[in-house]
């Protein structure tokens, strides 16, 4: 299928009759075209047959841009040069969401459409009945081929046309039709890939080639494995590996909204409250706009009703289990009371999934830690099982299939009582020795269970393993895919390997370094183009920013944080609130400001971590907790698409003297960033 509704060259265009034209468009869409949208079409069609005459290339109504699952209205390619068109027919002013709308446009072009990498590309917003706007042409900073948009009227769109034409040409001939259909290989984030496969779009659709390739593979092998468990009423767990950034959340969302479709019971569960609460958010938000674009009603309350269907807080999903339990428990015996289990399913609870689908397995809470939880908040005494054993306990309730499906990370604990992937291993080997186990080779390596994977499991018959069940390719950082590589360097103390990591991608991903945080936030604001996001990140122990009017205590709203925009005061875009490694981990940021406090100090003797208790530092001696905070920026160090900002502050000077924020906690780190080549502004 072509990209375009309509595509072909400006002199075939002008000489085709414009019902023709109209006709290939209308039936070219699929749903049914509103008269607002007819009318814009013939509109935009008289436009430019009047304006066009006399340039040579092409033109294209109705280019898909599939990572942002929308159409650009019109592409022009004229002399090499790329113009994108966003028309707002009848508008008589110039709105700030059709700006970022059209400029989102062109830098996913620029970015992930591989014949554009090379070409200028100038997006043009035409309100056809708003007033003049002088045209002042500027690129976007750290790309000179991507112009800011234009702002143009019917009347003057072809002067816009001109003034971009004047300045940009391609070196070397550009064939329009070859433009349209080169290979286009997106990398989105986790909110626009789950927002795409929520409008039913395949994930080889909206990721690039080779990420999307092995998203697929992944992705089919564990539907196989339901499949399978189905047809032959057995159960079965699944560990799925990946690097970081690689989509490990994307192949469970695609597998829980493909079992949702065939209204098969499933779940995808996540501890991680802020990645469900935003994914959840941001599904019914983007489910009631396709309502109101298709003209039908449909409230956020019930969006997000059925959205939770299928993606949950893991707590809550355990806290439901427990629910239908019989107390107390007795030498160690679960038991479900038939009674409380009935009244749970007649208050609207689901009975027992078939799927279940646990994210970042490796954080589920170890038996001690749950134990003491649920003797705390529960009045539960003496609970046997960890979190993971427990949850698959329960689906081995059912009496006829079953299949757990475990997401890891490795390296990625952040937090106490997170049991490691070790325990959902140990749980399938020794209390459900009957499941079928299907393990990636790369569940082997150190970083995961510790490197006993093999010991744990060496005794169990029923494991398989298969390469299809690791993602090897990252798509997080779709500018600098050894990202990871040059952070886990940094973290090492290795300056030389990390230097000569960053010299390979400093180009495209830039990362600059200052003392002032306001120096800082202008950064960002000028950096990121269109609808960008962008914000501040700083540590969990990062206690003494509090000078810099940076209070960790004060937790941002995590949804309004990551999808309001920025006229709300509490947006990440607003420069505000800040979010630390809890809030942000698994979701990601076109650019970020790390704030870097002295909770985390280079020394050439190694890395000094402190603790802020009462009115002081202290250092932090547990290895556990030195390997937490290590991780935490590790997370935060990795949560940028395109680029981030270091602001390391200077410390206090002052009198009365300040030990907690003495220039020294911050003047190594500092040296330290500068002497890895970033650049200082």
């Amino acid at each position: 299928m072509e990209r375009f509704y309509y595509g072909k060259s400006i002199a075939e265009f002008l000489v085709e009759d414009s019902d023709t034209i109209f006709g290939i468009l209308s039936r070219a869409e699929s749903f049914n075209t509103s008269r607002d949208q007819k009318n814009a079409w013939n509109d935009e069609i008289g436009l430019l047959k009047s304006i066009l005459a006399g340039y040579n290339g092409h033109i294209f109504f109705e280019y898909s841009i599939p990572r942002l699952g929308k159409r650009a209205d019109v592409i022009l390619v004229i002399n090499g040069v790329v113009l994108c068109l966003e028309f707002k027919v009848g508008a008589e002013r110039f709105e700030l969401a059709d700006r970022e709308q059209v400029w989102d446009y062109a830098l996913d072009l620029k970015n992930f459409h591989e014949p554009s990498w090379d070409l200028y590309i100038a997006p043009i917003l035409v309100a056809t009945d708003a007033p003049d706007e002088p045209f002042e042409l500027q690129t976007c900073n750290y790309d000179e081929k991507v112009f800011v948009p234009l702002e143009a009227n019917g009347a003057t769109l072809k002067t816009a046309i001109e003034v971009v034409l004047s300045r940009a040409k391609s070196e070397t001939p550009v064939d329009g039709m070859a433009w349209a259909r080169g290979r286009y290989s997106p990398t989105p984030t986790i909110i626009q890939a789950a927002s795409a496969l929520y409008a039913k779009h395949n994930v080889e659709d909206i990721t690039r080639c080779d990420a999307g390739e092995n998203l697929k593979t992944t992705t089919d092998f564990v539907l196989g494995v339901i499949e399978h468990a189905r047809e032959n009423r057995e159960k079965c767990i699944c560990f799925v590996t990946g690097v970081p950034g690689a989509g490990k959340t994307l192949v469970g969302l695609n597998v829980a909204m493909k079992q949702f479709e065939k209204k098969e019971q499933a779940v995808y569960l996540s501890g991680n409250g802020p990645l469900v609460d935003v994914l959840t958010e941001a599904l019914a938000r983007d489910k009631v706009r396709q309502k109101k674009e298709a003209g039908e009603k449909f409230t956020l309350t019930s969006a997000r009703r059925e959205v939770k269907s299928f993606i949950q807080i893991i707590h809550h999903y355990r806290d439901n289990a427990l629910a239908k339990l019989k107390m107390p428990i007795v030498e160690g015996k679960l038991e479900i009371d038939p009674a409380k289990a009935k009244k749970h399913q007649d208050d609207g609870y689901a009975d027992v999934e078939h799927v279940a689908i646990f994210d970042e397995a490796q954080r589920l809470w170890d038996q001690p830690h749950l134990s003491a939880w649920l003797a705390r908040k529960k009045g539960i005494q003496n609970f046997p099982m960890s979190e993971s054993e427990f949850l698959i306990w329960s689906l081995n309730l059912r009496d006829d299939w079953a299949v757990v499906i475990c997401l890891v990370g490795g390296g990625q604990e952040i937090n106490s009582g997170e049991a490691g992937i070790a325990e959902p291993i140990r749980a399938a080997n020794e209390a459900f020795p009957d499941w079928n186990v299907f393990i990636s080779p790369q569940l082997t390596a150190k970083e995961y269970a510790q490197g006993r994977a093999n010991e744990l499991l060496a005794q169990n018959p029923n494991v398989k393993t298969d390469t299809s069940l690791h993602l090897a390719t990252s798509m997080r950082s779709f500018r600098a895919e050894n990202l990871s590589t040059f952070v886990g360097q940094l973290l090492d103390r290795d300056a030389s390997a990390s230097k000569q990591t960053y010299a390979e991608f400093c180009a495209n991903y830039p990362i600059v370094l200052t003392r002032d945080l306001n120096k800082a936030k202008n950064w960002l604001r000028k950096t990121a183009g269109g609808s960008e996001r962008y914000g501040m990140v700083c540590s969990s122990q990062a206690f003494r920013l509090r000078p810099l009017a940076i209070d960790v205590r004060a937790k941002p709203d995590i949804v309004d944080w990551f999808l309001d925009d920025i006229t709300d005061i509490r947006s990440s875009l607003f420069l505000e609130d800040v979010a630390t490694e809890f809030d942000i981990q698994g979701l990601e940021l076109d650019w970020t400001c790390l704030i870097w406090d002295g909770d985390f100090q280079y020394t050439d003797a190694g890395w000094i971590q402190r603790d802020f208790s009462g009115g002081k530092w202290k250092n932090i001696k547990s290895l556990e907790r030195q390997a937490y905070q290590l991780n935490a920026y590790r997370v935060l160090l990795t949560r940028a698409r395109k680029g981030m900002v270091i602001c390391v502050p200077e410390g206090s000077k002052g009198f009365p003297p300040d030990d907690t924020r003495k220039p020294e906690f911050y003047d190594t780190t500092y040296n330290y960033l500068k002497s890895l080549g970033l650049k200082e502004i």
